[in-house]
């Protein structure tokens, strides 16, 4: 499913008695849990339409820099008959909030690990949108954190939740595909256009761009940078290679049973929209080296026709057949005769309203290996896909010293802790 339309479909989930508050359902005070959300206009707000389908989900607070976003949607919950709903324009003040048992964390993605980790040291529990830093330091520090703090941490990547996704991965570690040599994963994505050059301008009413740049380099505001396209310049995210490879690489490496790759070499470039106004490149191949396997990333704006004739997807390709799987569902192509073809099986569940609901039931059980995507789990493919922008942002081919947990190339090393600006720095 592309993101537009996944957007498009969770927003129709506000139809309905989809946002009752949980004061109109039969669930007593004490087994409430009460959620805050910081980032309130793309992923976060998804994440909290799916939450508030729980009944023992209440909302009690929002944060947004932009205050036109967090006026829309106080305004939609209020249609929704949820109303004395809190509004911040600090995330620090949300934190503050002691009515705040849990916190949705859906800003841009260098804003990922300081919200998380000072939501951990709060003692609020925290769903944290991916990828989870944009570095592979701030992904060593959330894990520190989750880990001192011991709190609920579920990572964003609902895939984790859908069935069709373990029966394939149980499929595949039942050793029928016989010995996987290639996995191959990617995203094509034929909706995305080119990113029109914009003049900066004078910073909207009502938005606080000093605390939505935060750790970032100051800037004269370009609406291109904010919302949604922040995704493809390098101060906010990495592109294509975190925002879908985090969800692919992710099922790449769970059914292969792989944490860090001996090296990685990364190639492309600005080459379907070269005069756009993007930086991060529309076009990548990676290689990553395994023990005994070979990993292949790769994804292109502009076009749909990807590997098996689907836009997205992971394919284990083993001796005796291939094991294709995306959103929509799975299926076994056999190697000649040499096994029996499994018909696509389709995806049958939400994996968004799952993924919350595991969240819940894990802040009441505090059995923290019941997540299904914990910080860890999202630490490790997140520190997988920096690689393969490491590696193409060095153009070379990157080695890794696990023992060090490092490259053996300064260049590569000088990318692996991010630079700081306006007074933050990297929490420790």
């Amino acid at each position: 499913m592309h993101r537009r339309n996944f957007l498009f479909s969770t927003s129709a989930l506000l139809a309905g008695s989809a946002l009752l508050p949980s004061s109109l359902r039969a669930i007593a005070p004490g087994d409430r849990v009460n959620i805050g959300v910081i980032g309130v206009n793309g992923m976060g707000w998804s994440d909290l339409t799916a939450m508030l389908k729980h009944p023992e989900a209440r909302v009690t607070a929002l944060c947004d820099v932009d205050k036109n976003v967090l006026d829309k949607r106080a305004a939609e919950l209020a249609k929704n008959n949820i109303t004395g709903v809190k509004l911040y324009g600090d995330y620090r003040r949300l934190l503050d909030d002691k009515e705040v048992d849990a916190v949705i964390i859906g800003t841009p993605d260098h804003w990922h690990c300081l919200q998380m980790t000072d939501a951990c040291a709060a003692g609020k529990d925290v769903y944290v949108e991916k990828p989870i830093g944009n570095s592979i330091a701030e992904c060593r520090a959330m894990v520190a954190a989750q880990q001192r703090y011991n709190r609920v941490v579920q990572v964003g990547q609902w895939q984790r939740s859908m069935q069709h996704f373990a029966d394939a991965i149980a499929f595949l570690h039942s050793g029928k595909l016989g010995n996987v040599r290639l996995v191959k994963a990617w995203a094509y994505m034929g909706w995305m256009k080119p990113v029109t050059k914009k003049e900066t301008t004078a910073v909207p009413a009502g938005v606080d761009y000093t605390s939505w740049l935060g750790p970032a380099q100051t800037r004269p505001f370009d609406p291109n940078r904010f919302h949604f396209n922040f995704r493809w310049y390098w101060d906010y995210a990495g592109g294509l290679m975190t925002d879908w490879g985090v969800h692919l690489i992710d099922y790449a490496l769970y059914g292969m049973k792989a944490s860090n790759p001996r090296s990685v070499v990364a190639s492309g470039g600005k080459f379907a929209y070269p005069d756009d106004a993007a930086e991060t490149p529309d076009t990548l191949t990676a290689i990553y080296e395994f023990d005994g396997f070979n990993m292949q990333w790769e994804h292109a704006t502009g076009i749909d026709g990807g590997p098996y004739g689907r836009g997205h997807g992971i394919a284990f390709i083993g001796n005796n057949g291939t094991l294709v799987l995306d959103r929509g569902g799975w299926e076994v192509i056999p190697e000649k005769d040499k096994m029996e073809a499994v018909p696509r099986v389709k995806a049958s569940d939400n994996g968004l309203f799952k993924h919350t609901r595991n969240f819940l039931d894990v802040i009441r059980s505090r059995r923290m290996d019941d997540l299904h995507c914990s910080i860890q789990t999202g630490a490790n493919v997140a520190v997988n896909a920096q690689m393969g922008n490491i590696a193409y942002k060095t153009g070379q081919k990157v080695y890794w010293d696990a023992a060090r947990q490092q490259f053996t190339d300064k260049a590569a090393n000088k990318l692996i802790v991010p630079e700081y600006h306006n007074h933050y720095k990297l929490p420790k």
